[in-house]
Order: C-alpha cells, then sequence, then structure tokens
C-alpha cells in the first residue's frame, strides 16, 4: 500500500540534489515552457554574463530574484522562454588575455598577430561556462542554457550591424574631434555610462597647485586696471592666482577664465616660498582662504590689510607669519580683466596653430568663488569644459605635430608626456600608470610643483583629497583626452527617452524617476568608438578625406559591397564568396569571422570610385548587451513575426543589479527608443548589493567573500535563496550573514518539514489518501474554516506580491502563515483531532484542510524555494494523485475562492492569538509554567465588537494559556493605571517642527483620554493652529502592574493576569507536569500513539493528593487503563522523574 514519505530528518542540500536528478531526467523545464505552447508569452530578458570571470554570491541573489518571476508567471499560465546569453567582448576580456599573454596593447600587430590576439580572446572569454552554468543548476535557475545567445557569433553581430545601420539612417550616428573619457590603461576611451558605473569616482589625495600666471607688462590696459599698468611698468611682478588638482596639465594651459560679474582684488603681498614680494589678482570673496589677520602684526584702519608698518607698507616677510601678511591695493570686475594676456607658465611647446592667440584672460559663466581662485586654469586638451570655453574664446588648444604631421596633445596615449617636455618627457602623468614596483617616488605632479616653487611660479602647494574618476575595468585614473570618435546622437532622442520611462515600471520606484531618471535629464551622446581588438567592429567604411562612406547593415550588403570592390580593382576575391545569401544555417555563418582580423582586410569602393576602409574602431561592448532583445533572435534576418508582431522585442520583465542602471538598463532603453520609438522593458527590478555581514563590501583581498557553491552544498539553495530574498528588499543592500541562513533553515524549513512529518505519520496510520469526498467548508469546525480563510487570503497576499514584483512581502507572508497560523496554532490545537483512534468526519476534515495548507504553501513558495517546494507537493500528489504528480511547476497557481474568506473569523482567531501570546509572555516573564493553571485574565473591553469576537474565541484561549476564566472589564476605572509616552521615532519625520509641542500634548492625557485613544485606534489634535492625526504608532502606552496581578499591553489590547496559585491549582498543575512526563515515556519506549499502558508511580507526600484527584484525567490523557499510587517501586523497575527541583519520583510504564 502507498504511502506518505516520511523522512529521518531534514536534509536540504539533498533534497536540492534529489529534486534536480528528477528535473534533468523528466525534463521539467522544458515541459514547463512545452506544456504552455498556446499560451500568451512573458517576455523575459537575461543580462549576459561575462564567462571570463567566476560568479559569487551575488550572482545567486540576483539570479534567484529572476528565477522567482519566471516561475511565478509559469504558474499563472503564461508560456515563459528564457534564453541563456553570455557577453564575449570589451576590456574585461582583453586585459584578462594580455595579463595572460604577457603583452600590453602596444604587442598587438607587432609581437602577437591581430588574428592570434582574437583568437586567444574567443577562447579565454567561454573558459568559465562549465562553472556558471553548474551554478546555475545548483542554485535552481531555469534558463535555457543549451542554446544561449553568444555576443561574438556572427549572427549575432550581423543583427547589431543592423542596428547600427538604422541609426546611420535616421542621422543619429557621427564623427567627432572632443574631448572624452579616457583609460591610458586600457587603451581605449570610455563612454559616460561606463564611467558612472558604481565605485568608479574614487576620493583621492593629490598634489595641488596655486599656479602665479605673469601678467604681460606690455599691453593694452583699460583705464580700470591703470593700477595695474602702473605696477608693470615701475618693474614690479603681477601675477594670476589659478588653483589645479591636475598639476600634470598646466604644461598644456593656454587660457584662463574669470567670471564676467565677479569682484576680483589685487594685493600686494610675498610668497611663501621665494619670499619675493608680489602682485596677486584673485576673487574678493576668496581672500580668507589664503591670507588672514593676525594679532601680532600691526594692523592698519585699513581692513583689507594686514602686516603694514605706519607708512601703509608691508613689512619684511616673516616665515612665522606667511599668511598674514598682506595689503589690498585695488579692486575691479571680472569682465575688467578679459583679454589680458599673461606669460606661457611652463613654456615646453607652442600650440602648432593660432599661437599668438594663447594665453590670455577668457570669459567663462562656470567660474564660481566656492573654491579654488575664482580664476580658473584652461587647458582645452584635457577639459571638455575648457576646449569649449577655449573654442568660444578662439583660444587654441596646445597641440603639437608629430612625427607624421598629425596635431596632438603634450601627453601620449599610454599616459606620457611627449619629447617636447623636456626633462619630463617619456614620465607617466600618474603614477597609476606604472607597472607596479617601478613607480618613482616623486610624481610628475610632484616634480611640477618643485619647479614651479623654484621658479617663483608657485603661491601654494598642498595635498588636497577630492573625488577623481578612474575605470572601471582596470582600477586606474583615468583622463580626458581628445579623441576622434563615433558618437550616438542619444541627445537627440533624450525627451522620447524621458517619457517612455514613465511609462516603465520600475522596482524600487525611486531608481527610475531618481538614479535613472535624472541620469536621462542628464544625457550626454554616447561615445560608440573603442580603441580596440576584441569586439565588433564599427561597419562604416570611408574615403580618406572622409567625404564618402558607408554603413554596412548586413552580411548580404557586405557580399555585395565586395564585388563592387572586386569590379573596380580594389580587391582581388570575395572572402564572402561562399555565403549564401538567406541560408541561415549555422554552417553557413561559420564561413566567415565578422571580427577586425577579417573585415579590416576588406576595402571597398565609394560611389565616385575612391577606395574605402573600415573606421579602426570597435564598438562600445554596451551596446553588444544593449542589442540583445532583437540580436538574440537574429532579426531582422529570422524570426521578424516574433518581434514585429508578438512583440517579443519588449520584455515583460528583467532584472539586474543597481549598478545596471548606467549600464545595461540604459542601453536597452536607449537602442529600444532610437531604434523602434519603444521601451525595450516594461517592468524592471533593480537589485541592492550583496555585502558581508558588517556591511563592509566583499572582496578577495580582504578576505570576506562568500563561496556560492560552498554555501549551496552546506545550506542547500532554498534556504540560501530564502534567506536573501526575505532578509531584505531586493533592492536595498543585503548584509549577508551565513547564520541568517541557519535560521531560515530551523526555523522556516524544519517548521514546515515538521508540519508535513506530522500530516504524514498520522495519514499513514489511518490510511488517509484524499480518497474520500471533499467535506464541505460550513461542515468543518471552525478552527478549520480559519486556517482555510487565512490559506485563501494567504493565496490573494501573495499573488498580489508577486504580482507587483514584490518577492520580499511574498515570502515573509509565506513564512508568518507556515510558523504563526500552521504550525504554532493550527496544528497546535488540532494534535487531538488526529491523535483520537476513530476515523471521524471530523478527522478526515482535519487531514483534508492540513493537505490543502500544505499543498498550497508548496506552490506559493515554490518560485523562491523551487526544490523543497517540489518534493513536498509530489509528496502530497504522489499519494493522493491530486493536481500534478510530476512537479509543482507544472501546477496551476493556487485560485482564490473568495467564499472561503471569512474577515470577522480571522479577526477572531486574531485576537485569541494576541491575547494567548500576551499572557503567555506574562507566564514566562513571572517564570510560571504553561502547565501551571492560573484562575482569571482580565481584558478591557474597547467596544462591542471586539467583546462579540473574543467571547467567541474565549474557550480557545483559556485551553491555550491554561487559565481558568475570562473577566472582560467594561470600565477600567480603579482597575487598571495606564501611561503614555510620545514616540518620537514616528512624530520626527511626520511633524518635524512641532514635534515637541505635540509630545507636551500626549503628555498632558487623562485615563479617559487614552481609554479613548486606544478605543479609535489614534486620535486628532490641534497644535500650533495645525490638525495633528496620530495612531498606535506615535505613542507607547504603559499600563502599570496591580497587586498579585500581571499586566501587559500591546497595540490596543490590554490583558491582566492574576498569578496566584491556589492549593487546588498547584495540583492540577502537578497532574499535568505527569502527563507530561509520561508522554515522554511512552516516546522514549518506543510505543506506538494508540498504545494503551499500565501506569506505577511511587508514592510521594507532595503529589499524592495532585494524583488521586485528577488520576481520571491522566488516564485519559495518557492512554493508561490503570495508574496506582505504590509504597514500593525500586528504580530498575522503572524512571526517575523529576517535577521541579524539589520534587522527583520513580514511575514505570508498561504497554497492555
Amino acid at each position: 500500500m502507498s504511502k506518505y514519505t516520511e523522512y529521518k530528518g531534514l536534509n536540504l542540500p539533498n533534497v536540492a540534489k534529489e529534486v534536480l536528478d528528477k528535473w534533468e531526467q523528466n525534463k521539467v523545464f522544458e515541459q514547463s515552457v512545452t506544456t504552455r505552447d498556446g499560451k500568451k508569452p512573458f517576455v523575459f530578458f537575461e543580462g549576459p554574463p561575462s564567462a571570463n570571470g567566476l560568479p559569487g554570491i551575488h550572482h545567486v541573489m540576483a539570479r534567484a530574484i529572476k528565477d522567482i518571476f519566471c516561475r511565478y508567471k509559469t504558474l499563472k499560465g503564461y508560456q515563459v522562454k528564457r534564453k541563456a546569453g553570455w557577453d564575449t567582448h570589451g576590456l574585461p576580456v582583453e586585459l584578462g588575455v594580455e595579463k595572460e599573454l604577457g603583452i600590453t596593447k602596444e604587442d598587438i600587430g607587432k609581437k602577437i598577430t591581430v588574428e592570434e590576439y582574437n583568437k586567444a580572446c574567443r577562447e579565454a572569454v567561454m573558459r568559465y561556462t562549465d562553472i556558471w552554468n553548474d551554478l546555475t543548476k545548483k542554485m535552481g535557475y531555469w534558463v535555457d542554457m543549451n542554446d544561449p545567445y553568444i555576443t561574438y557569433e556572427n549572427k549575432y553581430i550581423e543583427s547589431v550591424w543592423w542596428l547600427l545601420g538604422e541609426l546611420y539612417k535616421k542621422n543619429l550616428l557621427y564623427k567627432g574631434y572632443t574631448i572624452q573619457p579616457y583609460s591610458p590603461a586600457a587603451g581605449t576611451g570610455l563612454s559616460s555610462h561606463e564611467l558612472n558605473q558604481p565605485g568608479c569616482y574614487r576620493d583621492v589625495k593629490d598634489t595641488t597647485v596655486v599656479a602665479q600666471f605673469k601678467v604681460k607688462p606690455n599691453q593694452q590696459f583699460i583705464e580700470k586696471l591703470n593700477v595695474v599698468k602702473s605696477i608693470l611698468e615701475e618693474g614690479r611682478e603681477v601675477f594670476f592666482l589659478a588653483w589645479t588638482t591636475t598639476p600634470w596639465t598646466l604644461p598644456s594651459n593656454t587660457a584662463l577664465a574669470v567670471g564676467p560679474k565677479i569682484d576680483y582684488v589685487l594685493l600686494e603681498t610675498y610668497n611663501q616660498y621665494t619670499e619675493r614680494k608680489v602682485y596677486v589678482i584673485l576673487a574678493r570673496d576668496l581672500i580668507g582662504k589664503y591670507f588672514s589677520a593676525h594679532a601680532d602684526l600691526n594692523n592698519s584702519p585699513d581692513s583689507r590689510s594686514f602686516g603694514i608698518d605706519r607708512d601703509g607698507e608691508l613689512i619684511n616677510f616673516d616665515t612665522k607669519y606667511p599668511r598674514s601678511i598682506w595689503k589690498g591695493v585695488d579692486e575691479f570686475k571680472g569682465s575688467d580683466l578679459v583679454g589680458l594676456e599673461y606669460e606661457q607658465l611652463l613654456p615646453y611647446a607652442l600650440p602648432h596653430e593660432n599661437a599668438d592667440k594663447a594665453f590670455r584672460v577668457i570669459p567663462g559663466d562656470f567660474v564660481t568663488t566656492e573654491d579654488g581662485t575664482g580664476i580658473v586654469h584652461i587647458a582645452p586638451t584635457f577639459g571638455a569644459d575648457d576646449a569649449k570655453v577655449a573654442k568660444e574664446a578662439g583660444v587654441p588648444p596646445m597641440l603639437v605635430l608629430d612625427e607624421n604631421g598629425n596635431a596632438v596633445p603634450l601627453v601620449d596615449l599610454q599616459g606620457k608626456f611627449r619629447p617636447e617636455m623636456g626633462e619630463f618627457a617619456g614620465k607617466f602623468v600618474k603614477n597609476e600608470y606604472y607597472n607596479k614596483g617601478e613607480e618613482p617616488e616623486k610624481s610628475v605632479d610632484v616634480e611640477i610643483a618643485i619647479k614651479l616653487k623654484e621658479e617663483n611660479k608657485a603661491f601654494k602647494v598642498e595635498k588636497y583629497e577630492h573625488s577623481y574618476p578612474h575605470c572601471w575595468r582596470t582600477d586606474k585614473p583615468v583622463l580626458y583626452y581628445p579623441l576622434d570618435s563615433w558618437f550616438i546622437k542619444s541627445t537627440a532622442a533624450k525627451d522620447r527617452m524621458i517619457a517612455l520611462n514613465k511609462t516603465i515600471n520600475w522596482k524600487p520606484e525611486s531608481t527610475g524617476t531618481g538614479r535613472f531618471g535624472n541620469w536621462l535629464e542628464n544625457l550626454n551622446d554616447w561615445n560608440l568608438s573603442r580603441s580596440r581588438y576584441w569586439g565588433i567592429p564599427i561597419p562604416i567604411w570611408r574615403t580618406e578625406d572622409g567625404t564618402e562612406a558607408v554603413c554596412i547593415s548586413s552580411v548580404e550588403q557586405l557580399k555585395n559591397e565586395v564585388e563592387k570592390s572586386i569590379a573596380a580593382g580594389l580587391m582581388t576575391k570575395n572572402p564572402l564568396a561562399n555565403f549564401v545569401v538567406g541560408d541561415m544555417s549555422k554552417a553557413n555563418y561559420e564561413k566567415f569571422d565578422l571580427h577586425k582580423n577579417y573585415v579590416d582586410e576588406i576595402t571597398l569602393v565609394s560611389a565616385s570610385g575612391k577606395p574605402m576602409k573600415r573606421e579602426t574602431d570597435l564598438i562600445d561592448v554596451w551596446f553588444d548587451s544593449g542589442s540583445m532583445p532583437t540580436a538574440q533572435l537574429h532579426y531582422p534576418f529570422e524570426n521578424k513575426e516574433l518581434i514585429e508582431k508578438q512583440k517579443l522585442g519588449v520584455a515583460d520583465f528583467i532584472a539586474e543589479g543597481v549598478d545596471q542602471t548606467r549600464g545595461w538598463f540604459f542601453t536597452l532603453h536607449a537602442i529600444s527608443t532610437m531604434v523602434f520609438d519603444s521601451v525595450a522593458y516594461k517592468n524592471v527590478v533593480s537589485n541592492g548589493l550583496v555585502l558581508d555581514k558588517n556591511g563592509q563590501k566583499m572582496s578577495k583581498r580582504l578576505g570576506n567573500a562568500i563561496d556560492p557553491f560552498q554555501t549551496l552544498d552546506k545550506y542547500g539553495p532554498d534556504a540560501t535563496r530564502w534567506y536573501m530574498i526575505t532578509n531584505a528588499q531586493p533592492w536595498d543592500n543585503l548584509k549577508f550573514d551565513l547564520e541568517g541562513i541557519t535560521e531560515v533553515q530551523r526555523k522556516f524549513f524544519g517548521t514546515l518539514y515538521n508540519t508535513y512529518g506530522f500530516f504524514a505519520l498520522y495519514a499513514n496510520l489511518d490510511g488517509f489518501k484524499y480518497a474520500e469526498a471533499e467535506i464541505p467548508l460550513e461542515k468543518r469546525p471552525e478552527i478549520d474554516r480559519w486556517i482555510i480563510s487565512k490559506l485563501n487570503s494567504l493565496i490573494k497576499e501573495v499573488d498580489a506580491a508577486y504580482e507587483t514584483y514584490e518577492p520580499t512581502k511574498a515570502g515573509r507572508a509565506i513564512q508568518d502563515f507556515v510558523n504563526d497560523h500552521l504550525s504554532n496554532w493550527y496544528v497546535r490545537l488540532c494534535r487531538r483531532r488526529f491523535w483520537k483512534g476513530d476515523y471521524s468526519e471530523d478527522k478526515i476534515a482535519a487531514y483534508q484542510t492540513l493537505y490543502t495548507c500544505l499543498e498550497v504553501v508548496a506552490q506559493l513558495s515554490s518560485p523562491i524555494a523551487p526544490f523543497y517546494a517540489d518534493l513536498l507537493y509530489t509528496d502530497l500528489s504522489k499519494i493522493s494523485g491530486k493536481g500534478n504528480t510530476t512537479s509543482v511547476h507544472l501546477s496551476d497557481f493556487p485560485l482564490v475562492n473568495e467564499k472561503a474568506i471569512d474577515l470577522d473569523l480571522e479577526q477572531r482567531m486574531e485576537i485569541a492569538q494576541k491575547v494567548s501570546s500576551m499572557v503567555l509572555s506574562l507566564r514566562k516573564k513571572e517564570q510560571i509554567k504553561v502547565r501551571q493553571p492560573l484562575q482569571k485574565i482580565m481584558v478591557p473591553i474597547l467596544d462591542a465588537t471586539f467583546k462579540r469576537q473574543l467571547q467567541d474565541v474565549a474557550d480557545l484561549v483559556l485551553s491555550e494559556v491554561n487559565v481558568k476564566e475570562i473577566q472582560y472589564l467594561e470600565d477600567t476605572a480603579g482597575v487598571l493605571v495606564k501611561s503614555i509616552k510620545p514616540n518620537f521615532k514616528t512624530l520626527g519625520p511626520k511633524y518635524g517642527k512641532i514635534m515637541k509641542q505635540i509630545a507636551a500634548a500626549v503628555t498632558q492625557f487623562n485615563q479617559n483620554d487614552i481609554q479613548n485613544f486606544e478605543k479609535n485606534s489614534g486620535a486628532k489634535l490641534t497644535v500650533e493652529g495645525e490638525e495633528v492625526v496620530l495612531d498606535l504608532n506615535d505613542v507607547e502606552i504603559i499600563t502599570q502592574d496591580i497587586p498579585g496581578w500581571l499586566v501587559a499591553t500591546e497595540g490596543s489590547i490590554t490583558v491582566a493576569l492574576d498569578i496566584t496559585i491556589t492549593q487546588e491549582l498547584k495540583e492540577e498543575g502537578i497532574a499535568r507536569e505527569f502527563i507530561n512526563r509520561i508522554q515522554n515515556l511512552r516516546k522514549d519506549s518506543g510505543f506506538e500513539v494508540n498504545d494503551r499502558i499500565s501506569l506505577k508511580i511511587l508514592q510521594h507526600s507532595e503529589i499524592n493528593e495532585a494524583i488521586i484527584k485528577n488520576k481520571n484525567y491522566i488516564c485519559s490523557e495518557t492512554l493508561a487503563t490503570e495508574l496506582n499510587l505504590v509504597e514500593k517501586l525500586e528504580q530498575n523497575n522503572g524512571v526517575v522523574v523529576e517535577l521541579d527541583e524539589n520534587v522527583s519520583t520513580i514511575m514505570s510504564v508498561e504497554k497492555v
């Protein structure tokens, strides 16, 4: 006879292994998709990881979130196809390969061919796919790993080229020479979204310089600058002061910017390094930043001057007071300074064009007096704002001609100074660019600062901490550098992107409106170019003069264009000759390679007959992954109907880490908006970081990284997933603590396992297989109707939580139901119904009720805990034949029975649970065991409804807390005294400024006010002319204990417990203790639950009377046919039992 499986212990890792084997043998994942053929699709996009690195514990979190909603939607009847993907290009791969091969970017094409290099990249990028796939299986993430999209495959690249072709047709692709973020360590430019990845901006401490730029004496001065003019004519020196955090850019200075409306001053002072008297110009508001008064010095009546003698002249320089000897000489507006020329600060080279227009003061609306000197050093080659303001003013950038006649900056692409830089030539501008151990003691910044000090060109040098951008992959500083790059004109679609973003459901909403919305509001054009080797080539061929170009959108087009080139005599053979147009087979697409080493050999011909070479750059790898909605389906070359009619190019749901806000989330949105005028996704969950238990970022270096495989092997994927999802909302950072998983194993899975174990034990004894007709709900006891009502309310709650992408709410609701309602209340209160011998309708109702609860809990929890939920569900269904006997994941999400929901019954039982919990807490406080009966509890009555509901569950409460009676207090006056305190934690955020006045009003409440507050669950007050609405969370109500009683208040409910123990109550307590010891002996002796027994108890003066008076009660509870108090009982014929620390006796139990 088939029986429900009974287990000897819960081993969640073993459960996962067994269930995984079943899934693979029965192809359950595949069935979950194929059995939904013809159903409405739920479209999910998998953000592609890179398989050249190992997965971490954060990937378990991210993938669990994705899996939950795909499983949920499958249960709801949708067909959910999910295709795995691999991100195979870009810096992470290239830098890893360079390290393995012991080369740098400069060696590619010299020590190793581009073809050999790309072959190495292709092999390296898929190195860890087996490990990724293993983790995917072990954690229960269902995604099609047998047919993934791979971004290096020709079909994928062809679709990406088509998307670029669409942008090209819309004039959204352009080439421009602009200042862009550039990573010398990686050898490529970066897009703004790459630069804004989390952690890219870091606080660094750099050497900073306030440089002295010497005003030229022989030039035209306006009348307002006559004082400056006269000083210069006297042979004295006047300097502009300008501050920089990047001294290495000073040799490239070609202008100084001032704020036209800012007030500037001319001061007489000393240079603290050379002790030479100087005149300096800076913003008036910033005098205090560089100069101060000192009590030891004679002060002039002129408050603008300090450290002067009686004749108004500066006293001699004193090293004790380097900042305190100065004198105000003149004032003027910034507009008065515009046009003034100054001497080149570090004259290593001159701009190759328009050098006569360099080294002058220009206006800049961006100049402020918040920091610096109010005068901004402008190096147009190394700053986007600098380049813009210089261009507007006609000031040339510091570009020199290289050996090929090309205009280049003074810093090369490796981050080194060019030969023009004299003693600095060949030195890296940042020490971080040197190989480890090769860094000089003094950085270039320090050396330049020393040089400026010696030459009376540095007014102040100091270390300064500021935020500086770093490359997201090399972790080294970036430069802003002039690059000739291809751009996507994303700013042209900015308004549309913003509008479409407002239609997306972001979880949390603040990410969409804040982080992502703000990013769109401040959008820049997208730098598409990457000067690397392993990636998707920009499919644009241009003539040398740039007047003619073609953007290739397909392999067919490229093949045809090559034929034209052959006809023009530019090529001799077509490398795509064997490609069969229209043949979409894998074999046909493996006949060629669309990577750089292949396509750079192709020369095309322009309409006028000129040769066209491919633009040498690759595209930003983020464009690769952002193209996946259509590229994974090789659209538009295949699957046109899926994209255009079934709309599978728009995801119903995606999820990734919050760091993808400016990464994959953005590129998906941008490409879809610009090409299709559509969103790429409708719902998105951005999950937070997984930190260590102390809130620190995990890293191997710190030794706090958690190995995902070890975690899954030790704790099992179900407990790991459940802990991650229920511990914190997905979008909040998770402080990952392994002890938390242990607690989940014990509290939730242990409780659920024990509940099933209880059911299986008694159902097998009684042969219950759910073969009987369903007992109507109205014929079942109230406790059954209550738990079924709670169960249906749970279905509603969990369904709504999953539907709104709130998995934490779903998990916590399930957990609370299992722990607080099903196990701790229903099963415990119904134990006798399962124990009793007869197989009555009441017992069958109990079995049917508990079975239904377990079955539904398995279904509701299956998205989060897919392995154990499947085991639980099939352990039930394979015996009963109810539902799908193969897997819970092939079942349908449970339907709500609205008629079964009885909210009044749920409220009554909630009162019973709450009152019972409060009384049990009072018992614990006084250390009175639950088996010791007490006489009375008093409960103040809030209203008629509350009284009726409490009366309806009174017997249940009394039984649960082992108390004889409830007294209902209609009037607490003279019985209970309460006090009320304001809760500042809630009042502060709600009412701020008037919080103290509210608190004062609350403390004035009398007993009647407090009673009304509890009855109404709050109160309205008028404070400072403002209406204030308070609820129970805004206050703390405390009830004072009364003699012989203990009192507790929780929310609006108060209970008072009579703790006086009479002799009669004590004797009944002893009887109950005996029952407990007898039941334990039965269990230890291996008796069946329905075995009858005979009892002998050694007499003891402390217990004899209690046993005699309660003999029948003891016998009925323990299935004893006889109970005898004996005068003599040897220890070897019985067992010593302790009733408390003072009373023990001997007892024997025999099976009859």
